[in-house]
């Protein structure tokens, strides 16, 4: 068995076994029990009673984070050039058509987030099988197809972020930094935590919320009650 350092013991010995912190409790103790040099992110992981495999028990959403991750996120605007400098004036990264779907064919995919409009979506649509598993694919749903193209450049780069539960059951988000005081991650989490419950799927039986974890970089997990999220 491997042995715990000094650091990961303090650590370890901070979050009492056993126990359901309130959400604000976690999200002041995450900061504790992170040892990392540079600003960690703080993660979320919500698992749910819910089988991914059934079209009607898929959760899938959009969240606008108050305090936003505290991440840069790197956009790509796929449009026509009459939307171009629209794009490019909301903060685009990287805005074109042709000349970027031919980059992303070869192998290119150093971005976070695709937005694209209606009109494109044909061209956008023949690289699902490179961007499909990386999560990049745009959708209607999520916003990022979308004729407006400034507003979604600019709720992405305000703290706006896709999320959806994977064959486990479990739904991860990043939703800031450790740096963040503790009442931005708090508010965060409970910005996203509620948008989740919002998204029940009425074919769910039995316990919805099984577990809420909170964690950072490289730092153990801090179990959250789930009827503290108010608190």
């Amino acid at each position: 068995m491997a042995r715990l350092t000094k650091n990961r013991k303090k650590v370890a010995d901070k979050i009492e076994a056993g126990k359901l912190y309130k959400l604000s409790e976690a999200s002041k103790l995450v900061k504790e029990v992170t040892t990392t040099k540079f600003d960690a992110s703080v993660d979320i992981d919500v698992r749910l009673g819910v089988d991914p495999r059934k079209a009607n028990q898929m959760v899938r959403g959009v969240v606008s984070l108050p305090h936003g991750t505290g991440k840069e996120t790197r956009v790509l605007v796929l449009c026509t050039p009459d939307k171009e400098e629209e794009a490019k004036a909301a903060g685009a990264d990287h805005v074109g058509l042709d000349d970027y779907i031919e980059k992303i064919k070869g192998g290119w995919t150093d971005i976070d987030v695709i937005i694209t409009m209606p009109p494109v979506m044909a061209k956008v649509g023949a690289l699902g099988r490179i961007l499909g598993p990386r999560g990049l694919m745009p959708n209607p749903k999520s916003g990022t197809v979308t004729m407006d193209v400034a507003s979604a450049v600019k709720e992405v780069k305000q703290g706006k972020i896709d999320f959806k539960v994977d064959k486990f059951g479990i739904i991860h988000a990043g939703i800031g930094k450790v740096s963040f005081d503790n009442d931005k991650i708090t508010e965060n989490a409970r910005e996203m935590i509620n948008t989740i419950l919002k998204l029940k799927p009425a074919a769910a039986k039995g316990t919805y919320v099984k577990s809420i974890y909170i964690s950072s970089t490289m730092s153990p997990g801090i179990p959250v009650d789930v009827k503290t999220i108010d608190e």
